[in-house]
């Protein structure tokens, strides 16, 4: 019988980050952002994968008759967050490896506007960037930080938990989506009966969630949330977007009054191993506030460029401190820029 555990102790200590199962194919992991297969094993067939699936189910009291479905489990000294979904007819796991202890920002290299906007104790912070992005940790370093520093009742919501917290200065409740509430838009609603001071939402996935995501802010709560944009200047856009015509200028002045800031993430190889976040930052300045109150979004970059004193962050800029800093190749640098052409200027470049 192949051992599920065995094959994530080991792609553990290959510092892999996900790791995928299914049938016809042997255990494939990622490491640095590339996928390979893992040695010692043959293709699973249909009945191991089966068996695997079952197993899991079983021993973390997981009751579901859905074709797709997470959970979450702790194993040796990480968080194993899991889905299961079917693929010609057959069960296929997607597992993301997650390290227990939460790291700070400093060794994230998270920038410190970051931490400034977590010493607020209303509006809205929004974690941005796609799948893979390290967005959850970088939420879970931001909670850590307000656990460490202030008093406060944390509530989570979470599809599903990845990193569990330990209460410090602050009383943290965790729920999650399917075990503890039915839904983000439910957890959030009945969040605000429980003398929160803080709600964080894994995902603001639709328009009852972000409705109650900007209520909550605007109510005096802090609110931390994730949405899936291609920048940070865009975040703003795709929350009035999501709201009928007739309701985005009241949406747009909710947002104008609520919104603290907004992070854009990647996730980029190292110059020696693994990988890094690199961090695009929109700080919600009365001018971004304006902008946003009049309609006028598509601005908001120019801002950007213009604010940087004020702990604005263009992304290609911080690719650039990257590569300054020699924590990137000029390979990564290059690969990842929104703008290759006028980078490589900045480096002396003529390879582009």
């Amino acid at each position: 019988m192949v051992d599920i555990y065995e094959i994530i102790s080991k792609a553990k200590n290959s510092r892999a980050t996900d790791v995928h199962i299914s049938a016809d194919n042997p255990p494939i992991m990622r490491v640095d952002g590339y996928l390979t297969k893992m040695q010692g094993y043959k293709p699973l067939t249909p009945s191991e994968v089966r068996d695997i699936v079952t197993r899991l189910l079983e021993e973390h009291d997981i009751m579901s008759h859905n074709k797709e479905v997470d959970f979450s489990f702790g194993f040796e000294d990480v968080r194993i967050r899991a889905n299961l979904y079917y693929e010609r007819g057959n069960p296929a796991l997607a597992l993301r490896i997650i390290t227990k202890r939460i790291r700070t920002f400093e060794e994230l290299g998270l920038p410190t506007t970051i931490r400034d906007f977590c010493d607020r104790d209303t509006g809205l912070i929004i974690i941005t960037g796609p799948t893979g992005s390290g967005k959850s940790t970088t939420l879970a370093a931001m909670v850590d930080y307000i656990n460490s520093k202030y008093a406060y009742h944390i509530i989570t919501i979470e599809d599903p938990i990845e990193y569990v917290f330990e209460n410090k200065n602050s009383l943290i409740h965790q729920r999650e989506v399917g075990r503890d509430t039915e839904s983000f838009a439910d957890g959030l609603k009945y969040a605000l009966r429980q003398d929160p001071d803080i709600i964080l939402v894994g995902e603001m996935r639709d328009l009852e969630t972000i409705s109650l995501a900007l209520t909550a802010a605007e109510t005096g709560h802090l609110v931390l949330a994730t949405l899936h944009t291609n920048s940070a200047a865009t975040a703003p856009e795709r929350i009035v977007d999501v709201f009928p015509a007739h309701q985005q200028k009241q949406v747009s002045l909710q947002l104008a009054n609520t919104l603290v800031g907004v992070v854009y993430q990647r996730l980029v190889p190292k110059k020696t191993v693994g990988m890094m976040p690199v961090a695009e930052i929109l700080v919600a300045n009365a001018a971004v506030k304006n902008l946003i109150r009049e309609g006028k979004i598509h601005q908001i970059e120019s801002i950007m460029q213009t604010a940087q004193k004020l702990g604005n962050v263009l992304f290609d800029d911080a690719l650039l401190k990257a590569y300054f800093d020699n924590a990137i190749t000029k390979e990564t640098l290059i690969g990842f820029a929104r703008n290759p052409e006028e980078v490589s200027k900045k480096i002396g470049w003529t390879g582009v």
